[in-house]
């Protein structure tokens, strides 16, 4: 194993850290951790990131159902086209998708390239997110007092579209549609947003099962690792002000998504 891939480990313990102390966003480290420190391919990372990001968040939600701080009727709601979205792209649309997107001149665009285009992208949003979290004040009184279902069902279908793309948990994205469509309270749009994000990603994951070859004792290995560092983030969450790390996160996430634009389009 060379400083590279212990490099890979140590971020998957890094990821979980995160996911204990923020609840939610260290996920988006996973596809670039896979892809640049483990040298999997983006479509294989965007899988087993599904897998990895479902595992660790369904703790998270496990623990918040308990504890009573889920709504699960707008849960059900939000996830069935949620996941159903997410399942069709990974099963059908990501495997339809050809190698050999489209020339430029010279430059030739692949389905690779794209993803992680895309997902640089999808960075970006959620940097933005993370650092400007705190100064959202979603003026409920001033929102219409009941729940717009039909609406929260096509967001649901479209932000499982971008999880089934890019593997990642779109916490960024959930929280605030159920603060402005479900009316939910901040913190239990946080939970809720957890547990909907673990039956995406793992619904999703099945629509890889069938279409690639999992390598199962790697990707548990990578997982558990991921587990212990939520442990310890819940742990390190009593001394330190999540909120401010999440800032300071979300300036490294737009750094990273800048990055990897850098990289893709240049090397």
């Amino acid at each position: 194993m060379n400083t590279i891939e212990i490099f890979g480990y140590v971020g998957a313990l890094f990821i979980g850290i995160l996911l204990g102390l923020i609840g939610g966003g260290g996920s988006i480290l996973t596809v670039p951790i896979l892809v640049y420190a483990l040298s999997l391919n983006p479509v294989i990372a965007t899988a087993y990131s599904l897998f990895v990001v479902g595992t660790t968040s369904l703790i998270g939600g496990i623990q918040n159902i308990m504890k009573d701080k889920v709504d699960l009727k707008t849960a059900i709601i939000f996830a069935i086209p949620a996941f159903t979205s997410v399942y069709l792209t990974r099963a059908y649309l990501i495997p339809a998708i050809p190698d050999k997107l489209f020339e430029v001149g010279k430059f030739m665009v692949t389905k690779n390239l794209a993803i992680m285009m895309f997902f640089a992208l999808i960075m970006l949003l959620a940097s933005i997110t993370m650092i400007r979290s705190g100064k959202h004040n979603f003026n409920l009184n001033k929102l219409e007092k009941n729940t717009n279902y039909p609406i929260l069902v096509i967001q649901g279908f479209f932000i499982g579209l971008v999880t089934g793309m890019v593997g990642a948990g779109g916490g960024f994205l959930i929280i605030p549609t159920l603060v402005i469509l479900a009316k939910l309270p901040m913190k239990k749009a946080v939970a809720t947003s957890l547990f909907i994000i673990a039956i995406n990603s793992l619904i999703g994951f099945l629509g890889d099962v069938k279409s690639y070859d999992i390598d199962w004792s790697f990707l548990l290995i990578f997982t558990s690792i991921s587990v212990v560092g939520i442990f310890i983030g819940i742990y390190l969450n009593n001394f330190i002000d999540g909120e401010k790390l999440k800032k300071v996160f979300g300036w490294f996430v737009l750094i990273m998504g800048i990055y990897i634009m850098y990289r893709e389009l240049t090397l």
